[in-house]
C-alpha cells in the first residue's frame, strides 16, 4: 500500500493543503479527486515534521523520499535535525523558531544531507505551521521549490 492510500495520510495531506492556502494566501494544488495522490507525486518536494522536542518526519512526498534517498519507512521515523549537517544545526533550528513565531517563513536556503552523504542546497522554500481550522499547531512543513546538489567534498 503506498501512503497517500493510508487514511491516515489523506487526511494530513488535506490538512497541509488547506493550512498552506490559509498562512500564505497561496495554493499548492487545485482542489478536486486525489489530492493526497497528487501531493505525494507533485514536483516539489515536501516534507513534514511533528511537534516533538527532537521533531520526527512524519510526511515525505515522493520527491523529497528521491532527494533524501530514503523510503516512507526510512524518512518517517528520522528526526529531521539529522538531514542537516552538525555544524548547520543550530541555523536550521532559529529557521524554525522563527517560523513557529510568524506562522510562516518564505525564501530560505541552507544545504541538506542525503542518505548517503550526497549534500545539496534547498532553495525556493516555504516553512510554515501546520495549523487546523482551531488553530491548534499539529506540525511544521516545508515547501521546497527547487534543489542544487553540491560536488561532493572528495572532488
Amino acid at each position: 500500500m503506498q501512503p497517500f492510500e493510508k487514511q491516515e495520510i489523506i487526511d494530513y495531506s488535506e490538512l497541509l493543503l488547506s493550512s498552506f492556502a490559509r498562512i500564505t494566501g497561496q495554493t499548492l494544488l487545485t482542489s478536486g479527486k486525489n489530492l493526497a495522490r497528487r501531493l505525494y507525486e507533485a514536483p516539489f518536494a515536501l516534507v513534514s515534521h511533528g511537534m516533538q522536542d527532537d521533531p520526527i518526519f512524519c510526511y515525505g512526498n515522493n520527491a523529497a523520499l528521491k532527494l533524501w534517498k530514503m523510503t516512507w519507512d526510512e524518512f518517517t521515523s528520522l528526526p529531521s535535525r539529522l538531514t542537516a549537517e552538525p555544524a548547520l544545526q543550530k541555523e536550521r533550528e532559529s529557521l524554525l523558531q522563527e517560523a513557529r513565531q510568524k506562522g510562516y517563513v518564505t525564501n530560505y536556503e541552507g544545504v541538506r544531507i542525503a542518505k548517503d552523504g550526497q549534500r545539496f542546497v534547498i532553495r525556493e522554500t516555504v516553512l510554515w505551521n501546520v495549523v487546523d481550522l482551531q488553530n491548534i499547531q499539529h506540525s511544521q512543513a516545508c515547501l521546497i521549490g527547487r534543489w542544487d546538489f553540491l560536488p561532493s567534498q572528495e572532488d
